[in-house]
């Protein structure tokens, strides 16, 4: 849902003239700090990365810069490591490790086993790639269901118990909808792969098979199998030639205004969601998205948020420092999360947030339940043709044909 977007990303600089001197520091020769530490982040988190820039920096003897990157930052970070005006350290999501560690822009964190220990399982497995930590991991976030209390008091068992509770409120006039669930990208136009993998999976499809050791296997693409098929067959049913309960109109955005406004009993969405239905005053309960009846559970994908060490960055060894010695602070987690509420990655951050906030427990579980998002650089090649493939499902196109044209186009982009 965050991914490709055409804009060029706009940058807020946000300087933090910071030195000291004293023992241990990086001070050049003639006292003069040696070099400033650059580190990108959004908006939200460069303001609460201040404070702990400014105590390591002082350390350090050092000069740091927060950049905040409003948009595109992947994008944006390759370019400006290509052009030797990248960061030290990058804040962005998991599945960018990829296509970073294949093209040579990030470095392995070079911290022991022991210590990522201190992270939720499904965090650190989501910064290993061949064999490596190549981030630390702040924050967790993956899809739940939003359900409005007065409308439905008790959670749906089963996908098909939702489509029948919101079918029967629907048609008694009580919501215009039967599900708040995004089919679409925001302009309407193309299918989301991110919001239909809990549904893909439960119907049995899948994107790529295990590798045996509980990763992403990228020689065994599943898109075109069988069970793909039937998973996609599914969903149809549930299309615009079916029962009607997906359209190709349902956005995040109006998914989401829909159940604020009390047009719809559901919504399947993530933490982002979380601020817009608090302040509408829905009364709401939140649990993991339920899968069809008889079938697999629904597994939503999972994202973590991390931070990286760039290859290219001009102070990598004081970069390694700040990640380790600062990132991993509880007292960071905690800021980071009451920056943003997010399910924080750090075990201890954790339980602080899940003592302020009875919500924390239904992302948890919903994480738990959940499979990182493949960090492979091979899911480049799906998210175009499987976002298509969903579009078609939906608008009622024949499903099989329809898998068959996605598994080629993804096929046909995969490396050699």
């Amino acid at each position: 849902m965050r991914r490709h977007l055409a804009l060029l990303a706009a940058t807020i600089c946000l300087s933090l003239s910071l030195t000291a001197c004293g023992s241990g520091s990086a001070l050049g020769s003639g006292g003069t700090p040696n070099g400033t530490l650059v580190i990108w982040a959004d908006e939200k988190r460069a303001e609460a990365l201040r404070p702990f820039a400014d105590a390591f920096a002082a350390k350090h003897g050092a000069k740091a810069e927060i950049v905040a990157v409003t948009e595109n930052q992947q994008d944006t970070f390759i370019r400006a490591s290509r052009a030797g005006t990248g960061p030290d350290v990058m804040v962005g999501a998991h599945d960018w490790i990829g296509n970073l560690v294949l093209n040579g822009f990030i470095d392995p964190i070079l911290v022991l086993d022991n210590k990522m220990e201190d992270y939720v399982d499904v965090a650190r497995r989501a910064v290993m790639y061949n064999g490596e930590f190549y981030g630390i991991p702040y924050a967790v976030e993956s899809l739940v269901l939003f359900r409005n209390t007065e409308l439905v008091p008790e959670a749906p068992a089963t996908f098909d118990d939702l489509v029948a509770t919101g079918e029967e409120l629907r048609k008694a006039g009580k919501v215009s909808q039967a599900v708040g669930y995004t089919v679409s990208q925001s302009d309407g136009k193309s299918g989301d792969t991110y919001h239909m993998y809990p549904l893909f999976s439960s119907a049995g499809g899948y994107l790529f098979g295990d590798d045996g050791r509980g990763n992403p296997n990228p020689s065994d693409l599943g898109v075109g199998h069988p069970s793909s098929v039937a998973a996609m067959e599914k969903i149809a049913s549930l299309g615009e030639k079916g029962k009607g309960v997906l359209r190709r109109s349902y956005t995040s955005d109006s998914a989401a205004a829909a159940f604020t406004s009390g047009k719809t009993p559901f919504l399947v969405s993530g933490p982002w969601r979380l601020a817009d239905v608090r302040a509408a005053g829905t009364k709401y309960a939140i649990s993991p998205v339920p899968g069809f009846a008889g079938q697999e559970p629904a597994r939503s994908f999972v994202g973590v948020q991390s931070f990286f060490v760039a290859s290219k960055g001009a102070h990598k060894e004081l970069a390694q420092k700040f990640v380790l010695s600062t990132l991993g602070s509880v007292e960071l987690a905690d800021a980071l999360y009451k920056a943003e509420p997010r399910m924080p990655a750090l075990k201890e951050a954790l339980a602080h947030a899940r003592a302020a906030d009875p919500d924390l427990a239904a992302f948890e579980q919903a994480a738990k339940t959940g499979v990182p998002l493949p960090s492979l650089p091979q899911m480049g090649a799906v998210w175009g043709p499987f976002n298509a493939l969903v579009y078609s499902a939906v608008k009622g196109d024949p499903v099989a044909p329809a898998v068959a044209k996605a598994d080629q186009a993804i096929r046909a982009q995969l490396p050699k």
